[in-house]
């Protein structure tokens, strides 16, 4: 059993729990994940079965899509609903003209500041390590692009509003929420967090955890990876391949997948030096 299997994480539970729980219904060891959801946070995790754990890395270069609920007037120190209320504003003369009009002309592109409660590294340290800590640190910012934002709904009893949001991998959508509500002169936070998409894989195609069992499906590793190149080679390139061989090959992308005269997948392969590709992952025959 090989292959990537997209699954709808529910809420209140943590991604490790997500692949612990797998493991036990696909009766492997051997599952990983391509980027995390937050227990608040549900919706797409794309997990790797078996040799599909070693393609991982080429999935988490996808952007992601979500459908966010925030909450106007709300400072937290985890800039979401299950942090320590640290400021409140008052919401009653909030201009949702004005969040309107900042949605509609959010930048493209800006260097975002990650939130103290994240798992990024700092001199060693995970960030939330500091943070449980009371020891303060300066955050780091990253480049972060925004491909799409659109206001969803509003709910003005409950203050609050919907947003859906394709961002680039790494973008933090508390992050996101928090300065939206800077240039909106008011605070925001994170209420709800749903993930529709990672990259090709969307949440209409994911299996929820009770359905999941060993006759589920699987996407296959070629399939998975449908946005490289391939190219298809005869038998006796087809020896070398399996054999891990270097082979003259020139490739624009950094990554190309290498397929038999049945288009069975052999091999990814990588850009090596001008005119050559290295072997990244070779799928032995069985």
């Amino acid at each position: 059993m090989n292959g990537i299997l997209i699954v709808n994480k529910p809420k209140g539970i943590t991604s490790r729990d997500l692949v612990n729980e797998v493991c036990k219904k696909l009766n492997t060891r051997h599952i990983g994940h391509a980027g995390t959801l937050d227990p608040i946070a549900q919706g797409v995790m794309v997990l790797g079965i078996n040799d599909a754990t070693k393609i991982l890395s080429l999935l988490e270069y996808n952007d992601k899509t979500y459908i966010a609920t925030v909450k106007i007037g709300v400072n937290t120190d985890t800039l979401d609903r299950t942090g320590i209320v640290l400021e409140k504003k008052d919401v009653q003369n909030f201009n949702y003209d004005k969040l309107k009009e900042v949605i509609k002309n959010f930048p493209k592109e800006y260097m975002q500041e990650v939130p103290k409660y994240s798992a990024v590294h700092v001199n060693g340290k995970r960030l939330y390590e500091y943070a449980r800590n009371n020891i303060d640190v300066k955050l780091p910012k990253k480049l972060v692009k925004i491909y799409s934002l659109e206001l969803l709904d509003i709910n003005k009893e409950n203050n609050t509003f919907k947003l859906k949001a394709k961002v680039s991998k790494g973008t933090y959508i508390r992050s996101l929420i928090r300065d939206i509500g800077t240039l909106c002169d008011n605070y925001m936070i994170m209420e709800e967090l749903l993930r529709v998409e990672v990259g090709i894989f969307n949440i209409k195609d994911a299996y929820n955890l009770e359905d999941i069992n060993l006759n589920t499906k699987l996407i296959s590793i070629k399939d998975a990876l449908s946005m490289l190149k391939s190219i298809t080679v005869d038998d006796i390139i087809k020896k070398k391949v399996l054999n891990g061989s270097i082979l003259k090959c020139d490739i624009d992308d950094l990554y190309i997948l290498i397929l038999d005269s049945n288009l069975k997948l052999l091999a990814i392969y990588q850009k090596y030096s001008d005119g050559y590709i290295k072997p990244f992952k070779v799928f032995r025959e069985e």
